[in-house]
């Protein structure tokens, strides 16, 4: 992964700087805010930004949301400091961390950041073959479209790819095609002029140019605009690009993936796909079957996920029973790796006696009974790992967790009209904690933010005066430590 340390912290940035080097990022250092942005646009990249806590993170932050550079920061300061953490918390930064730095805290950091970005788990001879197929194209330059539905792992196998070519060493840049604008895709793609539009302040270098000498991956290249798709071709054929507002093509050495979870032939036909940029991408075709195609993957692929979220929820990982698992074999799984996931974080929550049981299985149309969960959860609350604390744990599952938790506390419009944000949020926050009977694991995870991110936002109320639950659902102040 490549790591950007912004500041020096009494030289304490630089050290953590030399562990991540050792633990096997690629690590640059710049001076301030300013440098920052200026590497990140001139094609430089980054995976994880670790700031000083002294600089203007909210600045950066909101630097990073404008130019739509989604990258995660890491606020540092020497020791513990509370007030500046929330404010960096609040400004959008995943996380506070304290120098003079820690090595296994620098390795979790980074362990949570790169899991499992190229790691494919399987059994199903279904799977076997599609990945005996990718080796066997791997370490050509052909592109590659990589097909099937919606959370099969198309994105992991693209990533597998690359990890397995030539330019394994060289950058592999993604693109979310569905998720940006089509009116901002062509200047993500391609990069843009200084005043080439309004909000151009400065040169920015595209994704292809970034991606030089690595490979790009056009994820659900299905969603992009037939006018872009012109310019994309030429791209394709010609490996030279044209910076909005720019004179002078750029040659660029790459090689292209694409994903997409909709049948590319079929919108050929129905005009939205340009069949000879189809069939330029369409070198090779690795279709990711889905889950309920190869069973075998489903007990191993579940045993996985158990130890995963047992590990960032801090809690020793549970057997699952063979009624529990007989339930898993017989679903559908129409969201395939994706929901198998999300169930098994929501198993590990709701567990009991260090088992998943059927009941703890819930399955896409149950429904969920919160009460139970939150009692079932206190019981099992140990701290969390260092992982967990340094980076709160994977994010993307949790939402589907509890969608009825708390569902009757919700204020109502009147009761939410003339109150700040904040002052919701707290009552969010408070609430929720108290549903849980003080579990802070199990809340987090409602509420969608890291362990580390609930307790800073707890020490700040605690410091106003505010009573927060405990658990055992005992209301008393926080303590310091936690």
């Amino acid at each position: 992964m490549r790591l950007l340390i912004v500041g020096s912290l009494e030289g304490h940035m630089i050290t953590a700087g030399k562990i991540a080097f050792e633990k096997g990022a690629k690590v640059a250092t710049v001076d301030d805010v300013d440098q920052a942005m200026a590497s990140l646009r001139t094609g430089n990249g980054a995976d994880l930004l670790m700031v000083d806590i002294g600089l203007d993170i909210d600045k950066l932050c909101k630097h990073l949301d404008a130019e739509r550079f989604s990258v995660p920061v890491i606020a540092c300061g020497i020791g513990t400091q509370p007030s500046k953490a929330g404010d960096a918390i609040r400004s959008g930064a995943k996380e506070y961390i304290p120098l003079p730095p820690d090595a296994e805290l620098i390795a979790a950091v980074l362990a949570a950041v790169t899991e499992e970005t190229t790691s494919l788990i399987y059994k199903d001879p279904a799977t076997a073959a599609v990945l005996k197929l990718a080796e066997q194209i791997a370490p050509s330059d052909a592109s590659v479209l990589v097909t099937g539905e919606s959370g099969t792992g198309k994105e992991v196998m693209s990533r597998y790819l690359h990890t397995k070519s030539k330019r394994a060493k060289k950058n592999f840049i993604s693109v979310n095609c569905a998720a940006i604008p089509e009116n901002l895709l062509e200047s993500e793609l391609f990069g843009h002029e200084k005043g080439a539009f309004t909000g151009a302040i400065s040169r920015r270098i595209g994704k292809f140019e970034e991606a030089n000498g690595g490979t790009l991956l056009l994820d659900e290249i299905s969603e992009m605009h037939p006018r872009l798709q012109a310019k994309l071709l030429r791209a394709v054929q010609e490996r030279e690009i044209d910076r909005v507002g720019g004179n002078q093509p750029i040659k660029v050495d790459i090689r292209l993936l694409a994903t997409s979870n909709r049948d590319l032939e079929e919108e050929v036909k129905k005009g939205n796909f340009r069949e000879d940029l189809y069939f330029r991408l369409n070198v090779v075709t690795i279709e990711m079957p889905s889950l309920r195609d190869r069973p075998l993957d489903i007990q191993i692929l579940a045993d996985h996920f158990l130890g995963k979220y047992a590990e960032s929820n801090g809690v020793a990982k549970p057997a699952i029973t063979p009624e529990a698992m007989a339930q898993l074999m017989q679903h559908h799984w129409r969201g395939n790796v994706r929901e198998l996931e999300n169930t098994m974080h929501r198993a590990v929550l709701l567990s009991r006696d260090n088992l998943v049981g059927p009941e703890a299985i819930m399955l896409t149309g149950s429904s969920f009974a919160p009460a139970a969960a939150a009692q079932t959860v206190v019981t099992q609350a140990p701290p969390s790992t260092a992982a967990a604390q340094a980076y709160g744990g994977p994010q993307t599952s949790t939402q589907s967790a509890s969608p009825s938790v708390g569902a009757s506390e919700v204020p109502t419009d009147e009761k939410l009209v003339g109150r700040t944000v904040a002052d919701v949020e707290k009552d969010l926050i408070l609430n929720t904690l108290e549903h849980c009977l003080g579990n802070r694991t199990h809340a987090a995870n409602i509420l969608g933010i890291s362990i580390r991110t609930l307790r800073n936002k707890l020490k700040l109320y605690s410091e106003d005066g505010t009573e927060i639950t405990s658990p055992g659902n005992i209301s008393e102040h926080l303590s310091p430590s936690v």
